[in-house]
Parts: C-alpha cells; sequence; structure tokens
C-alpha cells in the first residue's frame, strides 16, 4: 500500500466527522468567543475549514515561508452553514486530488516551513502533512467541540456517540 492510500482512508473517515461538526457552527452565534484569547466561533471554524488546504502545498512545493507576501491569501469569513461547508467541501476535493497525484518517493521528501531566514522545521513530507495538515486540523476540531458545548448546541459524536446522542 503506498503511503497515500492510508492517509486517503483516513482523511476521508475524519472529515467526515468534521463535517459534522461544521454543520452545527451556530452562525447566530458568530462572535462567541469561550475566551479572551479565543478565536470567534465563525473563525475557528473557518480555521477548521481551511487548515486542511495547506496539505496540496505540501504535496506540491518543498517549503512554505509564511514572512512572504500573499502567503496565507485573505479568505472571507463565511456568513452561514451553507457557506462554511461549501468552503470546507472545495478544501477537502482539493486535497483529495493533491494525495492522489503524490508518489512515495515525493512523500518522503524534505519539506520545510519557515518564517524568513528562521526555519521552523523540515521533515519529510509525509510528516509535514501529518503534523501541519492532520494532527493540527484534529487539534482545531476538538477545540470546536468545547465552543460547542460551552454555547449549548449538542456536540456529534467523533468515535461513538457523544454524551449529546446517548
Amino acid at each position: 500500500m503506498a503511503i497515500k492510500d492510508g492517509m486517503i482512508m483516513e482523511f476521508k473517515h475524519e472529515m467526515a466527522n468534521t463535517r459534522k461538526m461544521l454543520e452545527r457552527v451556530p452562525f447566530e452565534q458568530a462572535s462567541y468567543k469561550p475566551h479572551e484569547k479565543s478565536r470567534a466561533m465563525a473563525n475557528e471554524a473557518m480555521h477548521i475549514a481551511n487548515v486542511i488546504s495547506w496539505i496540496p502545498r505540501i504535496i506540491s512545493s518543498p517549503e512554505f515561508d509564511i514572512s512572504k507576501p500573499g502567503a496565507l491569501p485573505k479568505v472571507e469569513l463565511p456568513k452561514n452553514n451553507q457557506e462554511l461547508l461549501e468552503m470546507f467541501d472545495k478544501n477537502c476535493a482539493e486535497t483529495l486530488k493533491a494525495f492522489e497525484s503524490v508518489s512515495d518517493e515525493a512523500m518522503m521528501t524534505p519539506w520545510t516551513f519557515r518564517n524568513g531566514e528562521h526555519v521552523v522545521f523540515t521533515l519529510p513530507r509525509a510528516a509535514a502533512i501529518r503534523n501541519m495538515g492532520l494532527n493540527h486540523h484534529y487539534h482545531h476540531r476538538g477545540q470546536m467541540s468545547v465552543y460547542l458545548r460551552l454555547a449549548g448546541v449538542p456536540v456529534p459524536g467523533m468515535y461513538g456517540p457523544s454524551a449529546d446522542e446517548n
């Protein structure tokens, strides 16, 4: 089995879970923050929908320099669940397309994340995808479960039923 094949299976499974979470984001509470240092709920949801768009970038380029102008394109904040889910679905489709095109050899080539001259890390692409694309995504999805709970929205189960689904 190719490296990408396992990642594609995981990606499809986990993105179905993420979609359940994003479907429940209450845009009438878009500015809700569980803490003053937290992002607003709509911003956190947008980040979850967009973080996976980093995977095609990891696959297609040898590095990412966050200091370059336009490195992080401005993305308009979705106004409702439909816009959020359209953004998420588009990013999922683009990520799956990128996964389908990558070889094991390419997955094992070095990829660098930098801020100008400062190298944050260099890892094989497969590890960078795991770190910056998947694990980062799951971390923020977990945060969203807390946002939903504190906002009084039933939390969907991710790995079996949640307390709200029993």
